[in-house]
C-alpha cells in the first residue's frame, strides 16, 4: 500500500511560493532553490490534474483552482499545527507558527511596534510577517491572515474587531503660525495653507473632522500641496512649516510635547477615526493567528 500523503512537501512548497509571491522568495524561506520549488509545484499540478499557478518571467499568479486549493491546504496545515500544540501543552513558549499581517503606515510605525514587542516576548516562537502599506490587500488572494484597516469597513464579508477610536488633532509648526497667523475658527482655515491627504480608495481629499459646540463638522481642506499614498507625509510637511494638517494624537503627541508642532483649534477637537482588525470568517485560523488577534484587540 502506497503512502497517501508523500506529496506534503510539494504542498508546502506551493503554499510558500503562493504566500511569498515568487519562486526566489519561497526558496529563501525554505532554504532551497527556485528550480526545486518549481519542480515540486509541477509534480503537485500533475497529481491534481489542474494548473495551480500561471508562471511568467516577471510574475506568478494563482488560477481559480490554485486559490481554492491554497485556502484548503493552508487550513489543513493549520489543523496539523493545532494538533501538535494540543500535545505540547498550552504554555506561551510552545505556541509556534507564522502570522502574516498587513497594516497602514500610521499604525505600523506608531502603534503596532509596542504591541508586537509585548506579543513576541510572550510568544517567542511565533513568527510575524508584517507588511506596512496603505494599500488594501486582498487577504485571501495574497495569503494574509489578518489586516488592520482604518475607518468604517464596507460590507465585504470580512469580520472586524475594533482596536480603538483614535482621536484627531489639528497641528502646525510654530514658525508657520508665526508667519501665517493662528486660526481662531474652522472658517479661518480657508485662508491658510492646508495639507490634505488624497485617499487611495476614492482619489478625493480626506475630510477634516471637527466638533464645534456639540456639532460635528466634516470639512474638505483645499491645498496647493496634496499628499498621495503615505498619510504620514502630511505630518512631515507640517513639521517643516508648509502648513496645517490633521492627524492622530498618537502620531503627534511627542512632537507637540517637544514644541516641534503646536495644537491648532483645540476647541474644535472631539472627533476620531476607528482602527479595526479584519480577517476572513471562513478561513480556519492557526492558534498563533487567533492568539495575536485576541492579544491586539485587548491591548489596543
Amino acid at each position: 500500500m502506497g503512502r497517501r500523503f508523500d506529496h506534503l512537501g510539494d504542498v508546502e512548497a506551493f503554499i510558500t511560493v503562493a504566500e511569498k509571491g515568487s519562486m526566489t522568495e519561497g526558496a529563501v524561506a525554505l532554504s532551497t532553490t527556485p528550480s526545486v520549488l518549481s519542480r515540486a509545484i509541477t509534480r503537485l499540478e500533475t497529481r491534481l490534474g489542474a494548473q495551480l499557478m500561471r508562471r511568467t518571467t516577471r510574475r506568478l499568479s494563482l488560477t481559480d483552482e490554485g486559490r481554492a486549493y491554497l485556502e484548503q491546504a493552508r487550513a489543513a496545515f493549520s489543523m496539523i499545527d493545532d494538533a501538535e500544540r494540543a500535545i505540547q501543552g498550552p504554555t506561551g513558549a510552545s505556541l509556534t507558527g507564522q502570522v502574516r499581517i498587513s497594516v497602514p503606515t500610521t499604525y505600523g510605525h506608531y502603534r503596532l511596534p509596542a504591541m508586537l514587542d509585548r506579543f513576541t516576548r510572550a510568544y517567542p516562537e511565533v513568527q510575524i510577517e508584517l507588511s506596512i502599506t496603505n494599500r488594501n490587500v486582498d487577504l485571501v488572494a495574497e495569503g494574509y491572515d489578518l489586516a488592520i484597516r482604518l475607518g468604517p469597513l464596507p460590507d465585504s464579508g470580512l469580520v472586524a474587531r475594533k482596536l480603538e477610536d483614535a482621536p484627531l488633532h489639528l497641528v502646525a509648526a510654530p514658525h508657520y503660525l508665526e508667519r501665517a497667523g493662528i486660526p481662531r475658527h474652522v472658517n479661518d482655515l480657508a485662508k491658510h495653507q492646508c495639507l490634505p491627504f488624497v485617499m487611495p480608495s476614492t482619489g478625493r481629499c480626506a475630510p477634516w473632522l471637527f466638533r464645534v459646540e456639540g456639532r460635528d463638522i466634516d470639512w474638505t481642506p483645499p491645498g496647493r500641496v496634496r499628499v498621495f499614498d503615505d498619510v504620514l507625509g502630511v505630518v512631515s510637511l507640517a513639521e517643516s512649516g508648509l502648513g496645517i494638517c490633521q492627524t492622530y494624537d498618537f502620531i503627534v503627541r511627542d512632537r507637540v510635547g517637544q514644541g516641534r508642532l503646536v495644537d491648532v483649534l483645540e476647541h474644535a477637537r472631539g472627533r476620531s477615526r476607528p482602527f479595526s482588525l479584519i480577517f476572513a470568517p471562513h478561513r480556519r485560523m492557526s492558534a498563533a493567528t487567533r492568539t495575536l488577534i485576541d492579544f491586539l484587540a485587548s491591548d489596543g
